[in-house]
């Protein structure tokens, strides 16, 4: 027993969880998958700083793989984690609107789902001239460093970048419980909005920020809800759409540009996909073109399609139009928090003017010791004989820094300086050289000073470099915007393909449709043994049918949703279709546009009911309707007439006959009414059937015509037999 006991111990969920997940939680948050104000993750922050320190600002490429290994020592991940961040900084990749990482060789792209990046040895990376803006104030106490992971190097907590980097290049993260996706925007627009907001943080962002810009093009509908949202809040959708082009030539659509969120593999999935459904027929073949060159997916189409309306139509069906759902989530001082534009570029503001302040207060302190070793300079060069008469007469090498101080009243940093002046430096040239340069020192920090000692200076001198950043480093947008009143609205009927159909329902409850054209081929139709087909109409695609059963119920289809089979088959079980009661049978079928015209009801016990088809018209999609005609007797057969002079035929079971035209019943404003008595029956028979008269193939039907109801009808003449 006590052996069993020592086999597991006992531990309270709740502080597992405390004492576990939460630092791991923490730890995911903090240190891995939510970036910081300076639009950073922790990995690229290393990886870019290990290739700062290796100097790929200037001079050529390296392999990638010296990098990936110099970034081991700042970043405890393997080697392939690290290039895969890499990969996502590269021009070459094109995940970024303004990469970071100069590549040469092959490092897929961001389109491409099946496109694979080389291995890191055969691929070469430098930094791109932008990325100065990220290093730039590095050297000049800008921002904080600390140990890395084994303590033997110092890495910085922040990078002091220039511009809200954060905004103009999209970041996506998954933490515990938490995430982020932040779009990418236009360079010049970000750089102006944040010059307004510090004139004026009440500005009206979108003024400066049309939309959201993406590296992989696209066009944005633009909601100026969804922008609002994500100018002050951080969250909202923006809808991206593909761009395409038409050469009519050869009839071939070619898409050029896709949305960010998707790729070219998963757009030609979806339309072979829709093809081969059958949802488009327009489509003959469907090609990625993808190359050296960049993005094409060719569709080659029928010379008689509307390219456009295709192009709408997969706009809808395909992933040629997404949503990039935003969640601006963002480290502030270690706290997630999320923040719309307006907030993320208020607190970059704050960040770097802490950067640009700490940069000055550098600068001063150390113009500040050169005027100090300048000073004592001056001292020496008021009698520049006295200092080499010092020097000549001291007998100890030690002794000429105190020897120096002691006769000019100079410290011993001043004394330092002046012991290691050249002898050929004391001239008349290199002493007016070093007088002008006191001179300039002393002016050049007064006025550091001067902006250091107020917002104002250091707001004018952020706004500076952001001008000047937007104008070295900013570009046309490359995602076009247009607003979302003058997108064409496709509706749901101009998906459907409106082709000619033939509809067969059989007498044990099968319903075949199949297009007309593939009857050309196959004129024979295959039932089950036993069964035979009833009824066959020829309509067209993007209708409804109507069915009717004999429990009283209609039920109602869209006939496109039916789907289409071969002459060869069996065609679809409507109990299955339908969800029918087991004693449940289908009486009739019929097909309709609008809902014009009348349904006749024809009973056993010889009354017939007129009610208009539109009473069946409902606003939802109901599937099925129930009291959908008179139950009081049992319903033989239903017949869809368009005028009050169409003409019906009714038969009894002792084979009499009459025809009449619908005008004869009278309307009934009730489904469920009773009828009129038409047919007056023997005792014993009943109502054989209610058709057209086109259908029952009389050979004189007006032998059989009555004027008046009810009648007992004619009896069947030989010659119809």
């Amino acid at each position: 027993m006590e052996n069993e006991k020592n086999l597991f111990n006992e531990q309270n969920i709740t502080e597992t969880l405390l004492n576990n997940y939460m630092p791991y939680s923490m730890s995911v948050i903090i240190s891995r998958a939510i970036p910081e104000i300076d639009g950073f993750k922790p990995s690229h922050r290393k990886l870019l700083y290990t290739m700062y320190k290796k100097g790929l600002l200037k001079g050529p490429r390296t392999k990638s793989a010296n990098v990936v290994g110099e970034t081991m020592k700042l970043n405890p991940h393997g080697d392939q984690a690290i290039y895969e961040t890499m990969v996502r900084l590269t021009r070459g990749n094109g995940t970024l609107l303004h990469p970071y990482v100069d590549s040469k060789g092959n490092f897929g792209k961001v389109y491409s789902r099946d496109t694979a990046y080389a291995a890191a040895r055969y691929t070469e990376v430098k930094l791109e001239k932008i990325s100065e803006e990220l290093f730039c104030d590095l050297d000049k106490d800008a921002v904080d460093f600390v140990d890395n992971y084994d303590g033997t190097m110092k890495e910085p907590t922040l990078f002091p970048v220039t511009f809200p980097s954060i905004l103009v290049n999209s970041n996506m993260g998954v933490a515990v419980g938490m995430a982020t996706n932040i779009c990418s925007f236009n360079l010049k627009e970000i750089c102006e909005a944040t010059c307004a907001f510090i004139d004026d943080n009440t500005v009206d962002l979108l003024d400066y920020i049309v939309a959201p810009d993406f590296s992989t093009g696209g066009t944005v509908i633009y909601s100026h809800k969804e922008m609002t949202d994500i100018i002050e809040r951080g969250r909202g959708s923006v809808k991206i759409r593909g761009k395409y082009r038409y050469d009519k030539k050869n009839s071939c659509i070619e898409i050029y540009e896709i949305p960010y969120t998707t790729s070219s593999e998963a757009i030609v999935d979806a339309v072979i996909d829709l093809v081969k459904k059958g949802k488009i027929k327009d489509i003959n073949d469907v090609r990625d073109e993808t190359d050296l060159e960049g993005l094409k997916i060719a569709i080659d189409i029928k010379k008689s399609c509307d390219p456009d309306l295709l192009m709408s139509k997969l706009y809808k069906m395909t992933p040629m139009q997404e949503s990039f759902s935003c969640n601006f989530n963002v480290l502030i001082n270690a706290r997630p928090v999320v923040l719309g534009v307006r907030g993320l570029i208020a607190e970059w503001l704050n960040f770097r003017r802490v950067c640009v302040r700490r940069m000055l207060l550098n600068d001063i302190r150390l113009k500040e010791d050169r005027l100090h070793l300048l000073c004592g300079l001056e001292k020496i060069i008021l009698d520049i004989d006295k200092a080499i008469k010092i020097i000549r007469e001291t007998e100890r090498n030690d002794m000429v820094i105190p020897n120096l101080m002691i006769g000019f009243d100079i410290d011993e940093i001043q004394a330092e300086f002046i012991a290691e002046i050249k002898l050929r430096n004391i001239n008349k040239e290199y002493i007016l050289n070093k007088i002008d340069e006191k001179d300039s020192l002393i002016k050049e920090i007064a006025r550091l000073k001067k902006i250091v000692s107020s917002n104002t200076g250091i707001n004018n001198l952020i706004k500076k470099q952001l001008q000047d950043i937007a104008k070295n480093y900013g570009q046309e947008r490359k995602t076009d915007v247009i607003h979302e009143d003058e997108v064409v609205v496709v509706t749901k009927d101009e998906f459907i393909e409106d082709n000619n159909i033939k509809l067969y329902l059989t007498r044990d409850g099968y319903l075949k449709k199949i297009p007309l054209t593939a009857l050309r081929s196959a004129p024979e139709q295959k039932v089950k043994d036993g069964d035979e087909i009833v009824q066959e109409i020829d309509w067209h695609n993007k209708s409804e049918i109507i069915i009717v059963s004999s429990k009283q119920a209609v039920y109602k289809m869209k006939i496109h949703d039916i789907p289409e089979c071969k002459a060869s088959s069996f065609g679809e079980y409507l109990p299955n279709l339908l969800g029918t009661e087991s004693d449940e049978k289908i009486i009739n079928m019929m097909v309709t546009d609008n809902y014009e015209g009348f349904i006749l009801y024809g009973f056993e016990n010889g009354k017939v009911s007129q009610v208009p088809l539109n009473a069946y018209a409902t606003k939802n999609n109901r599937k099925k309707l129930i009291n959908a005609y008179g139950g009081a007797s049992p319903l033989v057969g239903a017949v869809h007439v368009m005028s009050p002079d169409d003409e019906i035929a009714i038969s009894s079971s002792n084979d009499r006959i009459v025809v009449l035209p619908a005008s004869l019943v009278p309307i009934k404003s009730t489904k469920s009414s009773h009828g009129v008595t038409v047919l007056k029956l023997k005792k014993g028979c009943t109502m054989k059937y209610i058709k057209k008269v086109s259908d029952a193939e009389f050979a004189n039907p007006k032998v059989y015509k009555i004027k008046e109801i009810p009648s007992p009808g004619f009896f069947l003449k030989s010659s119809d037999n």
